[in-house]
């Protein structure tokens, strides 16, 4: 009799469609919103007239 063997991390990651679907969400919104950040951080204030 063999002994069982792990699966390897990713296809246990790929075999959970609640956690790509938290990533899928996460790493896009965090992203984003760091690039938002930096932008704003940036920008030149503007000269009033």
């Amino acid at each position: 009799m063999t002994p069982p063997t792990q699966e390897p991390f990713l296809k246990r990651l790929m075999d959970n469609p609640w956690l790509l679907l938290v990533l899928g969400v996460a790493i896009p919104m965090l992203s984003y919103t760091a690039w938002g950040w930096v932008e704003i951080l940036l920008v030149k204030p503007a000269t009033l007239p």
